[in-house]
């Protein structure tokens, strides 16, 4: 999915530069490590993800997740925070967010 979107956020980006621009310093900012490190606001960016229902998030966040060194025992302890925060239907967002983390893992190894 996360190579499916990017064709589509390219054209976003061409479309709406400047508003693009400023999401892209927002979200440097948002990801930068400070008190908690870059895995850490992956992990929680992932779980957000889940609890608001947000296909193409789970799928970016769970890369960007296995990309910070994030391991399965994380994941899955994230995914418990984010059912709990988003009840029953978050369960089907964190099936698709641990499937998608093995995917990428699988694919760095």
């Amino acid at each position: 999915m996360a190579a499916e979107l990017n064709g589509a956020i390219k054209e976003v980006r061409l479309g709406t530069p400047e508003v693009m621009a400023a999401f892209s310093a927002m979200a440097e900012a948002a990801t930068r490590a400070g008190t908690l490190d870059a895995k850490t606001k992956e992990l929680i960016a992932l779980a957000i993800a889940v609890a608001i229902r947000c296909d193409g998030c789970v799928a970016f966040h769970a890369k960007a997740a296995v990309k910070q060194g994030a391991t399965r025992d994380e994941v899955m302890e994230t995914m418990g925070m984010a059912l709990y925060m988003g009840a029953g239907p978050s369960l089907m967002y964190a099936a698709q967010a641990v499937e998608a983390f093995d995917q990428f893992a699988d694919d760095r190894a």
